[in-house]
């Protein structure tokens, strides 16, 4: 069994609120790994402007 596989079982056993801790810890490693290029910066600028101006809802509380 691969270790992907290993993690894929011990997640499906994990609750509803377990398995949100996993995704936000897993978000955050994700984005701890990006390259924070002028781009993407400009992006989220963007983004936090549309949702405050209430043309983007946010998808997550």
């Amino acid at each position: 069994m691969s270790t992907v596989q290993e993690i894929e079982s011990a997640l499906s056993r994990l609750s509803p609120e377990e398995m949100r801790q996993v995704r936000d810890w897993l978000e955050q490693q994700l984005e701890d790994r990006l390259e924070m290029t002028a781009a993407f910066e400009a992006g989220i600028v963007r983004s936090e402007t549309e949702m405050g101006a209430g043309l983007r809802p946010r998808t997550r509380p």
